[in-house]
């Protein structure tokens, strides 16, 4: 690895301070009243769970106009624990790079924080016997104002349910989709092929991968699924979507999981449930009114465990605090060290 695409040295603490305390005084222009839910399962088959979500939740006014919220899916591979690795280091490192950087091009931040990732993935797997061969997919939404953009690497799937119509947002970089892409397979066929899970582009299989950035007008009643494809290779899109019109997030997300072990389970399954309620221009005593009702009835789970909740009400009050929520600025900074 060449010095100027060296990712291993900490972020600087007090670099990243300088940096952001130039955008202190920033706004959103919108603000996004959202809730999620979300759930991962080892499936019936599988031995260990490579698979992994995770999210961050900022509440300073300055990173939200920035960087706005991130949720993101990974998928990994490799065996021998390789996978499991592999989906969550790229997490972690996709989510500290994009908020580390305060510039506003939010999609070259996006595309770095894809780039250090895979790097860091491409280096472990060369240096480290047994780890040859480890790779992982990524999809992430990130929501700024009124904005969604989706970031796509891999077989892992964003679906939008905008009233009636179900649509997937990001496209598989499959051997199956390039078929489809070029006429030569129908998505019938493809769904039904024996090389659906070949995937043609994902993190650390290469020094090099470029993703797929797409931005999206969200919507209040919008309901988005993020997911892998463990989910989508048990269950048919129309019991998905029916899923979703159905439940409130953590209860689809729950739902989701038990359809596809209940379809076979054979893959490990992650489904990841956004819905936004409300946008609206951006008050900060609307925002602080919000952050108030949230914290009081909040508890708190581990991100990217087994189950969780969003700090942003579910129907059942059983709402997790996201672990950047707390701290503005200097919390946030002091957590990327």
């Amino acid at each position: 690895m060449s010095d100027d695409q060296e990712i291993t040295a900490p972020l600087e603490p007090e670099e990243l301070a300088t940096g952001w305390a130039e955008k202190a005084d920033a706004r959103p222009r919108c603000h996004s009243h959202l809730r999620f839910g979300a759930k991962t399962d080892l499936g019936q088959v599988r031995e260990n769970n490579e698979d992994k979500f995770d999210y961050l939740e900022p509440d300073d006014p300055a990173v939200l106009a920035l960087k706005g919220r991130t949720y993101a899916v990974a998928d990994g591979m490799g065996g021998h624990a390789a996978g499991q690795i592999a989906s969550e280091v790229a997490l972690n490192l996709f989510i500290r790079t994009f908020y580390g950087d305060a510039t506003e091009d939010i999609e070259g931040s996006l595309r770095e924080a894809v780039r250090h990732a895979n790097g860091y993935l491409v280096e472990v797997a060369k240096s480290i016997p047994g780890r040859n061969g480890m790779g992982t997919t990524l999809t992430a939404a990130v929501i700024r104002d009124d904005e969604l953009y989706a970031v796509q690497v891999g077989d892992s799937r964003l679906y939008l349910l905008r009233g009636d119509e179900f649509t997937q947002v990001t496209e598989d970089h499959s051997w199956v989709q390039e078929q489809v892409n070029r006429g030569t397979m129908t998505l019938e066929e493809a769904e039904q092929s024996p090389y659906r899970n070949v995937i043609t582009r994902s993190l650390g299989a290469a020094d090099v991968v470029e993703p797929d950035i797409t931005a999206l007008q969200i919507e209040p009643g919008d309901r988005y699924l993020l997911c892998s494809d463990g989910l989508t290779g048990m269950v048919p899109n129309d019991e998905i979507a029916e899923i979703l019109r159905q439940h409130p997030p953590t209860v689809a997300a729950w739902t989701l999981i038990d359809r596809a072990n209940a379809h076979g389970g054979k893959d490990n399954v992650t489904a990841m449930v956004l819905e936004i309620q409300s946008v609206a221009p951006w008050t900060d005593a609307a925002a602080e009114d919000t952050a108030q009702e949230v914290e009081a009835d909040s508890g708190e789970v581990a991100t990217g465990s087994d189950e969780t909740t969003s700090d942003l009400a579910e129907e059942d009050g059983a709402d997790a605090e996201a672990p950047a929520r707390r701290g503005g600025l200097v919390g946030l900074i002091n957590r990327l060290r």
